[in-house]
């Protein structure tokens, strides 16, 4: 089968085709044939060997996959063989065919494309346990959505209305971006390039400050972000496009009864109990209209570098996907 890997780290130009063998299943293991993929940050991440977990060579980024199960382990009970799916893996989506655990693969309602579906598990279930379960985001609050035109920004700037929040501040750094958070949702537009701008999501709240902050810029950007933050709120950290360090003292939080939170997907998809009512949430948000996707572009399987480059330039809105079949 063919395959993109890496095995150096480095820029976009150390992605390349290979040819390799196909996997086979075994024990609960289901082989899926994969359609799309989904491109995300952590996919750069790992490619630049700045992920949160080590990433070994060769690796073979991509784990978000949308396709059909054409084999199953001997021990697989739950997934048969012809079942349109979508998992999330640890690695290996960036190839014809991946394996996946039964237990993480979600099958897909009749309602939900290979392309909806690849751009929804990843930034979606962020979004939702972002706000919901570790932003504990409550009916009436603000919530401040940075780079709100991106993968997750989109999704939460729509969630965070659908879980009540009664004003969202998204951040963007062109005014396309902005006009597209306006579209989704957003009430209040704030470039991020401008000077001062920690002082507009202020005055934005009256000088309260935002309930629910969403932070994965890292560097300059969080420590703002932190002066944003109403009494009692919560910044939730889930990366560091930046790749600058943090220097936050943690006593700066004690005035105002205020907490920093990390997020960290995979902590979710071992725990069942929050991962199946949030994505059955999903797909039914989807299947009604109330949650719109924003696919910033289908590409060829062949040009997955040149898609990695489009997101370092940070010109990109919404999901990007790589078209493998």
């Amino acid at each position: 089968m063919r395959a993109i890997q890496f095995k150096e780290y480095g820029g976009p130009d150390v992605l390349k085709m290979t040819d390799t063998e196909r996997p086979v299943p075994t024990g609960h293991e289901v082989l899926i044939e994969i359609d799309c993929v989904g491109v995300n940050y952590a996919d750069t991440a790992r490619r630049e060997g700045q992920y949160v977990v080590p990433t070994p060579l060769p690796f073979i980024p991509g784990a978000e996959v949308a396709g059909v199960v054409v084999e199953v382990g001997g021990k697989v009970t739950k997934i048969k063989p012809g079942t349109r799916v979508v998992s999330l893996i640890e690695s290996g989506g960036y190839s014809e065919y991946a394996l996946s655990d039964e237990y993480s693969v979600i099958p897909l309602p009749d309602a939900i494309s290979f392309h909806q579906a690849a751009a929804l598990p990843l930034q979606g279930l962020s979004a939702y346990h972002i706000l919901k379960t570790m932003g504990r985001l409550q009916q009436g609050e603000t919530v401040l959505v940075h780079a709100a035109a991106g993968g997750v920004g989109t999704i939460a700037v729509q969630l965070a209305k659908i879980f009540g929040a009664a004003k969202v501040i998204a951040t963007a750094s062109t005014k396309e971006k902005l006009e597209l958070a306006k579209k989704l949702g957003a009430d209040v537009l704030i470039d991020y390039t401008e000077e001062g701008w920690e002082l507009k999501v202020r005055e934005a709240t009256g000088g309260k400050g935002v309930d629910v902050a969403l932070e994965m810029a890292g560097g300059d950007i969080f420590n703002k972000t932190l002066k944003c933050l109403a009494p009692f709120g919560r910044l939730v950290v889930f990366g560091n496009a930046s790749r600058e360090g943090y220097t936050m003292n943690p006593q700066q939080l004690m005035r105002r009864n205020q907490s920093v939170v990390g997020f960290f997907l995979p902590q979710i998809m071992k725990n069942p109990d929050l991962l199946l009512p949030s994505i059955d949430d999903l797909f039914s948000y989807v299947a009604s209209g109330e949650l719109k996707l924003t696919i910033g572009g289908i590409y060829p399987f062949e040009k997955a570098a040149n898609v990695h480059e489009e997101m370092n330039t940070r010109q990109t809105t919404g999901k990007l996907i790589l078209q493998v079949k």
